[in-house]
């Protein structure tokens, strides 16, 4: 079993993080933009101004360098390859997206219908970033 390439975490969960950060951006600027305006508004705040939106693309990339790191962890169980870079996509997809998003429609913050739509296009983007993260991480 060999060390984690940890350059290859970081160069790969950037490249990740970047394909993330490129499928937010359509979803929320061109997809859901009237649906998440509407859904702001009920709830009596601002859309996401500059701060909140660089927060956003900063635990974007957090999120990918995640990803790869489980692949990372995860190849010596499972193999390297695309099926492990999706179970690690997965993963951290079940737990970054999905369950979050269960909790805002279970307290009616969101409408199911918007949560539903970000959580596919979700799982789609992270299982396309935890592809490209996977094929660029090597081993030491």
């Amino acid at each position: 079993m060999g060390s984690i390439n940890w350059g290859r975490v970081i160069g790969g969960g950037l490249a990740a993080g970047l394909v993330m950060n490129i499928g937010q951006t359509v979803l929320n600027v061109a997809v859901l933009a009237k649906d998440s305006e509407e859904a702001m508004k009920r709830l009596n705040l601002e859309p996401a101004g500059g701060g909140a939106i660089g927060i956003f693309v900063l635990e974007t990339f957090v999120i990918g360098i995640l990803i790869v790191w489980l692949y990372a962890a995860m190849r010596p169980r499972y193999g390297a390859g695309p099926k492990t870079a999706v179970l690690a996509g997965l993963a951290v997809w079940f737990l970054s997206r999905l369950v979050p998003s269960v909790g805002y429609g279970a307290m009616g913050m969101f409408p199911v219908g918007l949560l539903f739509i970000a959580g596919v296009w979700g799982l789609i983007e992270v299982i396309l970033a935890a592809l490209v993260g996977g094929w660029l991480y090597k081993e030491a």
